[in-house]
Formats: C-alpha cells, structure tokens, sequence
C-alpha cells in the first residue's frame, strides 16, 4: 500500500449503481486509470487475481478501455481484454473465463458524450458505498502496487453458443430488431438468425454518435422506427435493445408497447411451470397486476428497490429464479446466470411466443391498465431526497389503503397506485401512476398533487 494521494476524480461521477460522467470533462482517462487502480486494489484485497474489460461501441471506449486497464494492471491484477461486446456479454465473460470480476465500459442509453464504468467484483455487482470507497481509496492512497498481466480473448462466439444451445424456437419468426446503433447491434442479428428468425434490422451498424435515434427503449420515441417497419413489413413482432444491451423494448405487430412490468408476467408464467413456488421479485415501479398475476401461478411476488445493481443483490440474496424491472433490466437466473441481459430476455421472450400461432394474441391478452411513463420533477441536487423524506413523515393521502415506503413512496389505493421516489441518479423526483380506468388516474394523480404541494409550496409538476 502507498499513501500519496494525486489528483481524486471528480466525486459526481461516482453514482448509485455505476461510474458515470461526461468524456473529458469529469471522465478523463487519468481518472478512469486511478479508478482502475482502486478496482484493481480492492479486488487484490477480496483475492481477485483477474478481470475482464469489455466495452460498448463509444468513441470513448477504446481510450478510456485502455486506461482502466492500465490502472488495474498497476495494482498487480491481470486484465484479460474482450473488445467491443454488449455489458451482458462482458458479465458472461466473468463466468465463461472463470474470472468473477469484470467492467464494462459504458454509457448505456446516455448521450454519446457520457461514458461509465459497470463493475462486477467476484461476482458482486458494485453499488451504492462500495463505489463510494473507491475514490476514498484514491484520496487516501491506499493502493496496492504490481504489475498485472494483459490478454484478449473472444467470449463472443461462446455466449452465442450458450444461449443457442438453451434457447428453442417451436417456429420460426419474421421480427423487426433495432439496436439504435448501439454495441448489441455486433451480436443481435447473428443471434437472432441462429435462433431462426427472419430479420428486418434497424440501425444494427455499431456508430457511437447515434445517427438515428437515442438508444434508449424505455422512451416510446424512440421506438416509432420499430412501429413503422412493423407496419410496413410482415414482421409478427419488434425488439428493442438500449445503448449496451442489458434492456430490452417490447412492440407487437399493431404497434403497441408491451412495457417491461408486462413482460416479466409472461417471464414469470414461463418459469413458475419449472419451479414451483418461485420467488419473483420485480421494482416498486411495476403494475400492482403482477402480485396477484404471481400469485395465482404458485409464485411468491417481492417487490423490492429499483436499481439493476440493488436487484441482483436481492436475486443472489434470495435464491429467486426471476426478476425484472420498469426500466427494462431482466434478470433470469433459471437456466441463466442471474444478470440482466436484453438479448438473452429478446430470446427467451421468442421462446414463449413462438408455441403459440399467433404470438401477438399472447401478448395482448396480458392483463392491462391505464398508466403514465415515468413523470419527472427536476430539482436541484439532494432537493428530491428532501421532498420524499417529508412525504413519508407527513403523508396526507386520501383513501389510500397501504403505504410502502421501501424505496420513496408508494401508496396503494383500492382501484392503482402513485409513485414518488427520488432518482438514484439524477437530480428528479420520478413519479409514476396506474389505475383501472382514467377517471381513477385522474384522481390519484390530485390526490399526489395535493400531498407534493402541501410538503413543498410552489413545485412545478410534470402533469
């Protein structure tokens, strides 16, 4: 260990559940190689002795590849380098090399200025305080000193090999796919053909500039090339990936979104049939459909925190077969390894579909409700904390019948739900409202108005 500090990275890119920043500005590669080398260091303190380096497909990500690799060398720790690969494939990786630890370097769906680190140390997903300690280590100088050695290997063929060898199709399938010019687009079509799918591929050309649309599925707008090309081909279906493929987007034949929460009931029907009782966990933004729909299967519904790094801890924690989240993170630990992964899910959803004849008529008789997007309230830094903390010490909901304050608060009402928790990462309040019909939206989205109003005076309200 040494004890001279240098120059800590800027404390904002350190996030909840990544490292995250802007190109050049926050996120330079003298701070990626001083972030390497506190990963590098901590992974020598847990008796990690390798770890492997992916990327995503952003002008970036070679640069900042490459100086995180040389930090984590520094430490004393080897670096195996597998290229330019969705961040499933680099979690894949971790198992198929026998690492347990990996990064990739990524952006996901943010603007192609911004670039990030996801990490995974024997084989914990780091977030919250262990992100936090890493640029403590840098500040303190506590880093160990080696020199590390550096491979390349290809897991790309092997993941593809995997998820073929598991995944089957009872038919073939005409379907649109659209990676956004995202890093999926090196590893969708090639899968989604070995599967035996027909394709009408959209924007698969890996371009870190995203010429065409943001790569991000969460966003309606962002899928109106996959509605156009399901109306203008023969295609049954269309899939959506984001920026490093762990998510995915839903659209049927007739244009309608099949939004993640709705997705995992299909999920969940699927495996329950092969493990009965199974504990199905899903975030507090999920329709209040999916308790009872896992239920009546023999399943057992947690909801729990939203966070792609906070549920597979839940996952390993628990022992559960499935999760999923709003925001499009699906996690399969039933015949998979428990990581999200957004082509993986684009395959397993196939699977599903495809008994049927008509695998849109599936998807549209999931149970249903009136609903809105994600609603944001933009405030200023620590400001959304502050707002959600007096809501739950003077909530002043009418008819509400249970409030859940595991992560913000929801409160339940006999006919939906409101939602207000503050972002894990930016600085909003995310709110969220489902109801049986609209007049029941209407009125359960006063009755927040109400209660936001009444603990902060002059708020501006997304609706």
């Amino acid at each position: 260990m040494t004890s001279s500090t240098g120059n800590a990275p800027a404390a904002e890119i350190f996030k909840a559940y990544d490292i995250r920043g802007i190109v050049d500005r926050t996120l330079t590669t003298d701070a990626v190689r001083a972030i390497g080398h506190a990963l590098g260091s901590e992974a020598v303190e847990r008796g990690q002795r390798a770890i492997a380096v992916g990327r995503d497909g952003r002008l970036s990500g070679p640069a900042l590849a490459g100086a995180l690799a040389d930090g984590i060398r520094a430490a004393g720790v080897d670096v195996i380098n597998i290229g330019c690969v969705p961040t499933p494939v680099t979690y894949f990786a971790a198992y198929q090399l026998g690492t347990d630890s990996c990064v990739s370097v990524t952006g996901s769906h943010n603007p192609p200025d911004y670039n990030g680190l996801k990490m995974v140390l024997g084989g914990a997903t780091l977030f919250g305080d262990q992100i936090l300690a890493l640029r403590q280590r840098i500040v303190e100088g506590r880093l160990t000193h080696g020199s590390g050695g550096l491979s390349s290997a290809n897991v790309q063929d092997a993941y593809l090999e995997r998820i073929v060898g598991d995944v089957h199709l009872a038919r073939p399938m005409k379907v649109v796919i659209d990676c956004g010019n995202g890093v999926a687009g090196g590893v969708a079509p090639a899968l989604f053909r070995r599967l035996g799918c027909e394709l009408v591929e959209l924007f698969c050309e890996v371009d870190g500039t995203f010429p065409n649309h943001h790569p991000d599925p969460s966003k309606p707008e962002n899928l109106l090339d996959v509605v156009r090309a399901l109306r203008e081909t023969d295609a049954e279906l269309g899939l959506a990936f984001d920026g490093d493929g762990d998510r995915l987007g839903v659209v049927t034949r007739d244009g309608e979104i099949i939004y993640p929460d709705r997705q995992l009931m299909l999920f969940a029907a699927d495996v329950l049939t092969r493990v009965p009782g199974g504990e199905i966990i899903y975030d507090v933004k999920c329709t209040r459909n999916l308790a009872g729909w896992i239920a009546a299967r023999g399943g057992r519904p947690t909801m729990w925190n939203t966070g792609h790094a906070l549920v597979k801890a839940k996952l390993k924690e628990t022992g559960a077969p499935l999760a999923g989240e709003m925001s499009g993170h699906m996690f399969f630990r039933e015949r998979w390894y428990g990581f999200d992964d957004g082509l993986y899910a684009g395959a397993r959803l196939l699977e599903i579909l495809s008994r049927a004849a008509d695998g849109n008529s599936v998807l549209k008789a999931l149970p249903d409700a009136v609903s809105t997007p994600e609603l944001n309230i933009r405030m200023n830094e620590g400001e959304p904390f502050e707002l959600v903390r007096r809501l739950k010490e003077r909530p002043s909901f009418t008819d509400a019948r249970e409030l859940i304050t595991l992560d913000g608060v929801r409160v339940e009402y006999a006919d939906g739900f409101g939602l207000a928790r503050p972002s894990n990462t930016t600085p909003v309040v995310v709110l969220r409202f489902e109801a049986d019909d609209a007049a029941a939206l209407a009125r359960i989205q006063a009755d927040f108005r109400r209660a936001i109003e009444s603990v902060w005076p002059g708020v501006e309200l997304p609706y």
